[in-house]
């Protein structure tokens, strides 16, 4: 591997670069992401989300881009503790005057990017174990039959049913998703600075976008398990 690229990549802006190109790919798979989880409002014993889910688990072409996704989640989180470590580092060494004035510039999430992302990480090994893993490791799936399909495919919209049976998990998701928002709050325009696309025409643009994204995205995936707990 070209050792300049290593450097970079392994450098502080080298990591935030990954960081913020990531965490745009990571926000444009949630977008897709939540609306085909919409499909659990559906309604009709939950065929629709059941079709989509089996489309998203035998196309080609989602099968290969899922392993990018895979490797962006794992970039995206261990580039993000690296940064945060480094700049707890930073802060500590400079001493108190600096952490008396460390808000300076900054919004406060920026500070708590770190431990957000942590309760953000923790949430989504329980939720691939919870559904993911359950989806193609999983012995308690059961299969459904629908008129027009030749095979019975896998009933996964029974699972997510049965997992907002429970109040306290429907508790857990939608603080989660809080949290989610948080982070998209500060990370959408974030990493369009990163990247060198802040302009004086557009940021405020793109500030705007970023907002509304992190509470539509959040709000959307908060009203799921709401609403099928609600409408058991």
């Amino acid at each position: 591997m070209n050792t300049w690229f290593v450097r970079f990549i392994t450098s502080s802006i080298g990591k935030k670069v990954v960081m913020a190109l990531t965490g745009l790919f990571l926000i444009s798979f949630l977008i897709i992401h939540l609306i085909g989880n919409l499909q659990l409002l559906s309604g009709a014993g939950g065929q629709a989300f059941n079709e989509y889910a089996y489309f998203m688990t035998h196309n080609p072409l989602i099968k290969a881009t899922s392993y990018g996704l895979y490797a962006s989640i794992l970039l995206h989180a261990i580039q993000g503790i690296l940064l945060w470590i480094k700049n707890r580092q930073a802060r500590g060494s400079q001493g108190y005057a600096v952490k008396a004035n460390r808000t300076a510039g900054a919004s406060k999430a920026s500070y708590r990017m770190g431990a957000i992302g942590s309760i953000i990480l923790i949430f989504l090994v329980i939720h691939l174990i919870q559904f993911w893993y359950q989806t193609h490791w999983g012995s308690q799936i059961e299969t459904v039959d629908y008129e027009g399909w030749d095979q019975p495919i896998n009933d996964l919209y029974a699972l997510v049913a049965f997992t907002y049976t429970n109040i306290w998990m429907v508790v857990f998701y939608v603080v989660c998703m809080i949290f989610v928002g948080l982070h998209l709050w500060h990370g959408f325009e974030s990493a369009f600075q990163t990247l060198g696309l802040s302009h004086e025409k557009w940021t405020p643009l793109v500030k705007i976008v970023g907002r509304v994204l992190s509470v539509a995205l959040a709000a959307g995936f908060a009203i799921i398990p709401i609403w099928m707990y609600l409408n058991q």
